[in-house]
């Protein structure tokens, strides 16, 4: 014999989980699945450059 509420338990997740999956689409398109230009690439080497460079040898000493 099954739980009277096992069913309306597993609808009331399925729901939920399709609402966040359609709020999280929604995001995506509205914030990341267009450029704001269409010239808005940089050359993949400088990105690697920028991501891969060694900190600076220097820190900022506080105190001083």
């Amino acid at each position: 014999m099954k739980l009277p509420g096992r069913r309306s338990l597993a609808l009331t997740i399925t729901i939920a989980l399709a609402v966040k999956a359609l709020l999280l689409y929604g995001l995506w398109y509205a914030f990341f699945s267009h450029p704001q230009t269409k010239k808005m690439r940089l050359p993949t080497e400088q990105v690697e450059n920028h991501l891969l460079a060694a900190p600076p040898s220097n820190p900022v000493q506080k105190g001083e």
